[in-house]
């Protein structure tokens, strides 16, 4: 049987738009480049250390990655638990005693607002950074490191900033 014009055309016209749709990989791909990009800045660094512009850390070559702990920034001029004033550097190397009142004080209220750690003999034990500024006395830093320790944080690191390696510059 032989097809007139019309049903000719028909045919063409149903044949071309049977294609459907078609998707616009580039938008797409500009999309996912994004959104890559996107999670690449913000996963990239898991806890960033508080700024104070007080305080400058001194350079190491230490390669292990802090982790989300509760922080002591000791500066020249004030000491501050997770961005709360305690005292200032000067109070408390006038104290007599390596014991800051004042710190204690914070820490066991910070320890009792969370659960407690317990180590391998079954005995709470926290841990916590200090920021000091490379320029501060070590006496303040002692008396620091000794009333955390009066409390359930015995475990005590420092915060520094890491150091280029040779091998890294060549």
């Amino acid at each position: 049987m032989k097809k007139s014009s019309r049903a000719k055309r028909m045919d063409r016209r149903h044949a071309r738009n049977k294609a459907g749709a078609s998707l616009s990989l580039t938008s797409l791909m500009d999309i996912f480049t994004i959104l890559v990009f996107f999670l690449l800045v913000n996963s990239s660094n898991n806890q960033q250390l508080p700024d104070n512009k007080d305080i400058s850390l001194p350079e190491s070559t230490a390669q292990e990655v802090p982790k989300e702990v509760l922080t002591i920034q000791i500066s020249a001029g004030d000491i501050i638990v997770q961005d709360v004033r305690i005292a200032s550097s000067q109070e408390i190397l006038a104290l007599e005693d390596d014991v800051v009142p004042a710190l204690v004080e914070e820490l066991n209220f910070r320890a009792s607002r969370s659960q407690p750690v317990l180590n391998e003999q079954g005995l709470p034990e926290r841990e916590v950074m200090v920021l000091a500024d490379k320029a501060t006395p070590y006496s303040l830093i002692k008396k620091v490191m000794v009333s955390s320790t009066q409390t359930e944080y015995s475990k005590i690191s420092f915060a520094v900033l890491r150091k280029a390696d040779e091998e890294e510059q060549e």
